[in-house]
């Protein structure tokens, strides 16, 4: 992706910082992008250009939430960071992941509700980043460290469960009626049985 210019890059974290303050108050249902753009301080056309539609904005801001946990990973201290064991960092990436999701569960709800159908021109791809590198660093990290502790596990399948199973409508209800640590806790006891499975 080629570099942003600072102005385009001013804009982006001005559309993103007044979408999350938005949703701060309001359903993602109820955002406009008409909203969005008066909130911002942009024009309204700028927002369309950048991101499409409303979709495109949400998918955009649920990408920029979910760097910073990618960003703990690569560079920040244990457990999530480097130097842990890799079942403590295996696990508390989970537990991260769960928590990233719960802040974000009515986003996600409108993504999944949405279709997360953005448009197809080429310009507009090109300035955004792939949809599918979030899910694809989760899966990754989650099946090498899965692999890491038990080489006898089926660690691409069970990532993919572990991470399907967050974006289904009653596990988003469990989130939205009795927070995190339900959840946590069962994923903990999955993850810990399949690698001391034999």
């Amino acid at each position: 992706m080629p570099t942003e210019r600072a102005d385009a890059a001013r804009n982006r974290r001005a559309i993103l910082a007044a979408t999350e303050r938005l949703l701060a108050e309001h359903r993602p249902q109820d955002i406009s992008m008409e909203r969005v753009a008066a909130a911002s301080g942009v024009a309204k056309g700028t927002v369309f250009h950048r991101f499409g539609n409303r979709a495109g904005l949400m998918l955009a801001l649920m990408v920029e939430r979910a760097h910073a946990l990618e960003d703990a990973v690569r560079t920040g201290p244990p457990p999530l960071g480097e130097g842990a064991p890799d079942r403590e960092r295996l696990l508390a990436f989970v537990a991260a992941i769960v928590d990233v999701v719960s802040r974000n569960k009515s986003l996600l709800a409108e993504l999944a509700r949405s279709g997360v159908t953005v448009p197809s021109s080429e310009e507009y791809h090109r300035s955004q980043p792939n949809p599918h590198a979030v899910y694809e660093f989760w899966h990754g990290h989650i099946s090498t460290l899965l692999r890491a502790e038990n080489p006898a596990v089926d660690a691409d399948t069970l990532a993919h469960l572990i991470l399907g199973a967050l974006h289904s409508d009653p596990i988003l209800a469990q989130l939205t009626d009795q927070g995190p640590d339900r959840l946590k806790a069962a994923l903990h006891a999955l993850i810990t049985a399949q690698l001391d499975a034999k």
